[in-house]
């Protein structure tokens, strides 16, 4: 009997002292597994919102968490897409700029393709400036049209909010601040169309080229092309003074 419980005791000690990392949470956003903590190369598998992945290790890498689904596969998500990684590490701010709170439809995330090409960087911000033509005028409304259903225009920021601009705005987005609005066209890529279904639709309008708006929505880097910024989902475009 005391050697059951010397046995017992030191069985109790092991457990005890063994860190348990395994965690739950729920992905935020449908998302990209990867192999690594990178985006470089292509994806494992996509994980839906709502699914409930394991961490597999406590703190993430790189920005990424190491996770394991209820199937048994591990790999790689970004911090921001899982609930863990929104209360633990919130994104940071590159930019001094007025921010929304409460401006942002988070749901629209539900309908960004390839959502973990995006870093974010500010949930939410409003930024003001001037709608110029993104297509050298071969579009009326001056938006280039997205394989995916988005948008890609450009807002000539109102000077106090140059800050938001980087190399790659400067180089390859003459100088201006990239928006998109996700599910304004029509979708021609096949692997977007599961973030545009057809019984949705952009609630988002878009004033003239010329327009001075303020537009409110999420500022992101985007991680393929030349790393310019944007803000990316458009929640609302308001035309003001």
């Amino acid at each position: 009997m005391f050697v059951r419980k010397i046995l017992f005791c030191s069985l109790f000690l092991i457990v005890s002292l063994c860190p348990s990392w395994a965690q739950d949470t729920t992905v935020l956003h449908q998302v990209y597994l990867r192999a690594d903590p990178s985006t470089a190369n292509a994806p494992v598998g996509t994980l839906r919102k709502g699914q409930k992945v394991t961490l597999v290790e406590p703190t993430p890498t790189d920005g990424f968490f190491h996770v394991k689904t209820a199937r048994g596969k591990e790999g790689w998500v970004g911090a921001t897409y899982l609930a863990a990684g929104a209360a633990a590490t919130p994104p940071t701010t590159e930019a001094a700029a007025p921010t929304s709170a409460t401006g942002c439809d988070a749901t629209l995330w539900d309908h960004v393709y390839n959502p973990q090409r995006l870093t974010v960087q500010q949930k939410c911000i409003s930024v003001t400036g001037t709608i110029v033509d993104a297509t050298n005028g071969k579009r009326s409304d001056g938006v280039r049209k997205e394989a995916d259903g988005d948008t890609h225009g450009w807002l000539k920021v109102d000077p106090q909010f140059k800050n938001l601009l980087n190399a790659g705005n400067m180089s390859n987005e003459d100088g201006n601040l990239v928006f998109e609005i996700v599910c304004k066209f029509s979708v021609s890529q096949a692997d977007a169309k599961a973030s545009c279904p057809t019984s949705y639709h952009t609630p988002v309008t878009l004033p003239a080229v010329g327009s001075h708006v303020r537009i409110v929505g999420s500022y992101v880097q985007e991680t393929n092309h030349a790393k310019w910024m944007e803000i990316h989902p458009v929640s609302t475009i308001t035309v003001v003074p």
